[in-house]
């Protein structure tokens, strides 16, 4: 897998870090820290492109499409084929996927990591809501 990036998607990512949307950072909050068990990168360069986030172990990338991409499917083929050409497995989810069904997205990414490790699907993921364990109290 070859990671090398332009100069100017390093320059296009460092700008859409400092930008990022709302969704993107809502998903970000989910993702950063190893809390799906792999360490993901966010606005990601790889060569041209840059990607909304990137796992580079297993090597899977995760892109949240606004309208903007409605428009633009082409460019879109043309950037997934890229990156599949690098060895990442691409997942693309609606920029209001995070707000509407962020537990759904989690456990998306997260059962497609274990595919990409030869790992089995896993129980429903952990939602970052309030515990659901319940106490049994004697009578």
């Amino acid at each position: 897998m070859q990671n090398q990036a332009t100069s100017r998607a390093r320059s296009n990512a460092q700008v859409l870090r400092r930008e990022m949307t709302d969704s993107e950072r809502k998903l970000w909050q989910r993702l950063k820290g190893e809390q799906l068990g792999v360490k993901f990168r966010r606005q990601h360069p790889l060569g041209s492109y840059v990607a909304d986030f990137a796992c580079l172990a297993p090597p899977l990338i995760v892109e949240l499409d606004g309208s903007q991409h409605s428009g633009q499917a082409a460019y879109d083929e043309r950037r997934d084929a890229f990156f599949r050409a690098q060895g990442f497995d691409v997942m693309r989810f609606a920029s209001d996927a995070p707000f509407t069904q962020m537990d759904g997205v989690l456990q998306a990414v997260h059962n497609r990591l274990n595919e990409l490790r030869g790992q089995p699907p896993s129980p429903p993921f952990p939602t970052g809501g309030k515990s659901q364990t319940t106490q049994e109290q004697s009578p």
